[in-house]
């Protein structure tokens, strides 16, 4: 299991956050950043991932392995991917790297904030959070998840989102293929309303939008 880091800087881009509210979940979260950071800003942050189940050496063991390894994706894709938004190799590099080390940082002194976790089946309350967010699960694995686990899988985010979940990105993995199905599960769930929005992101080619579910 490799647990990937993501920097705050990016999930601030991927979801276009311009301020968090009380309270944010980050579903699934992985080695990022994000929660450590939003913490540190006041906000009521969790985080919720199947591999915090790992013992913390083995967790750290996985999160350094997938600083390399997931290059591996960008460089049988090379044509997929623009570099726009990070301007060179490196400097994604060193936000994943800063990202890992902020994660692993504060799973060790904050361990309550990571909940060993995963979709469809979240332990928390209904309307517990303002924002759920994921990033990099949904959509991305649609060639290994289906449609009705997607369906499973948004539902249980909206339940408990208070107000909005936002999902980043909304292409498969590797090549960016759209996801045919998306409009048909759109129009399944009930009691929200649904946008695609563009997002001031962009490393896969054509993943520059992300899927905002608000509760009516």
């Amino acid at each position: 299991m490799l647990v990937t880091s993501r920097s705050y800087a990016e999930y601030e881009a991927m979801f276009d956050l311009k301020e968090l509210p009380e309270s944010v979940l980050d579903c699934c979260a992985g080695g990022a950043g994000f929660t450590a950071e939003a913490a540190a800003r006041g906000v009521d942050a969790i985080a919720a991932d199947p591999a915090y189940e790992l013992d913390h050496p083995e967790l750290v063991d996985s999160v350094r392995k997938s600083l390399p390894a997931t290059s591996g994706i960008i460089d049988e894709h090379q044509g997929s991917f623009v570099w726009s938004w990070y301007g060179s190799p490196e400097r994604k590099d060193q936000y994943r790297i800063e990202a890992a080390d902020q994660f692993l940082q504060d799973v060790a002194a904050a361990p309550e904030r990571y909940v060993a976790a995963g979709l469809p089946d979240l332990p928390f309350g209904d309307r517990r959070f303002e924002l759920v967010l994921c990033s990099h699960l949904l959509f991305t694995w649609a060639d290994k998840y289906d449609q009705a686990w997607h369906a499973a899988a948004l539902r249980e985010l909206i339940r408990v989102s208070n107000h909005e979940v936002r999902i980043f990105p909304l292409v498969l993995q590797g090549d960016g293929q759209k996801i045919p199905w998306l409009p048909e599960l759109l129009d399944s769930l009930e009691d929200v309303t649904c946008e695609i929005r563009k997002v001031p992101y962009e490393f896969q080619a054509g993943a520059d939008e992300m899927l905002v579910i608000t509760r009516t």
